[in-house]
């Protein structure tokens, strides 16, 4: 179902452009969600990933994961959520593959092995292990869009992460766009995991605009990751006033501590977790999940290499703090 620009945006009550699918979607949507005359198949593939991505699914508030499944997506796999088991399972794949369907959503979750595929199979076909890169190649030839979920499918994320005393990985884990070479249909959704609203909320936009979202050049929604959690941080009248925070739980922004804020981006400090709280509201600071380099000691990792322009450090008053965020800047360490 397709529906024009002005009409969208009248459902969405104008909130797109900011904050598009906001915690709760508003009952318009809802409604022209159920004129359509045919629910949108998923095919939800799971490869080197821990779940997470898929266990954020399920705490989506509203509509709720059930509410999805059986009104607006036809579920048609997912290896934890669904029903069937063995053959039965595999045969939904395999027949979709066979008969080079053209109608359904790809969801891969998870980095794909490259270096043998008894690090991820999945089912069996004639007899023989089916290796999950296999599955993915297939199934995105003819997929109407190739949605990666979470930041391991995405980017590679901690799957793909290299050893440091030589620089390899033990299954020589990619991400799908790295396995598929074609991103023209991908739309990653990074995050460690990726917030719920992010999944639903773009499967929502391709329901109801029948076109992809405006993407950024890592191929993200920019409704979502047009912004940096800086830009929308609690502790941004803090770092403004050149307020840092000395210790973990001392008030203040966290930029001092290691905070990666600055240069990741993503809306979870103004959407919040499960409407509640965010990583630099609860006081734990940003880990910059949703970014390429995730989770790469040395290159930027967890509470390492940040990055601001000189210009903002040049408005820090205090000398002390105006240096301690310069090195920062050049690629000190702090708990890194």
């Amino acid at each position: 179902m397709a529906i024009s620009r002005r009409e969208f945006l009248k459902i969405m009550g104008g909130t797109t452009a900011a904050i598009a699918f906001p915690g709760v979607i508003i009952q318009g949507c809802k409604r022209a969600l159920e004129r359509a005359s045919a629910r949108t198949p998923v095919i939800w593939i799971q490869a080197q990933s821990c779940s997470g991505c898929s266990v954020s699914l399920l705490n989506s508030l509203d509509p709720d994961i059930a509410t999805v499944v059986t009104q607006y997506i036809s579920l048609n796999f997912h290896q934890t959520l669904m029903g069937g088991t063995g053959h039965v399972a595999i045969k939904v794949i395999d027949e979709a593959v066979k008969k080079a369907r053209n109608d359904y959503v790809l969801v891969v979750e998870g980095s794909i092995p490259t270096k043998d595929d008894m690090y991820c199979t999945l089912g069996m076909l004639n007899g023989h292990h089916v290796g999950v890169k296999k599955w993915v190649t297939d199934l995105a030839r003819n997929a109407k869009v190739v949605l990666t979920a979470g930041t391991c499918s995405a980017f590679g994320g901690i799957p793909a992460a290299e050893i440091r005393a030589n620089g390899d990985n033990p299954t020589g884990a990619k991400s799908v766009a790295e396995i598929l070479g074609d991103n023209s249909k991908i739309i990653n959704i990074p995050g460690c995991p990726p917030h719920p609203d992010w999944m639903i909320g773009t499967i929502m936009h391709l329901i109801l605009k029948g076109t992809m979202p405006e993407l950024d050049e890592h191929r993200r929604p920019k409704m979502y990751y047009g912004k940096t959690v800086h830009e929308q941080c609690e502790h941004l009248s803090a770092y403004k006033r050149g307020i840092f925070a000395q210790k973990w739980g001392d008030p203040g922004c966290l930029y001092k501590l290691g905070c990666l804020g600055m240069d990741t981006g993503c809306d979870i400090p103004r959407r919040k977790w499960v409407g509640v709280n965010s990583c630099t509201g609860s006081g734990s600071g940003c880990i910059g999940c949703t970014e390429k380099p995730f989770p790469d000691y040395g290159n930027r990792g967890i509470y390492k290499h940040l990055t601001a322009s000189l210009d903002e450090i040049n408005r820090i008053e205090n000398a002390e703090i105006r240096q301690a965020v310069l090195n920062l800047r050049n690629g000190g360490s702090i708990n890194g």
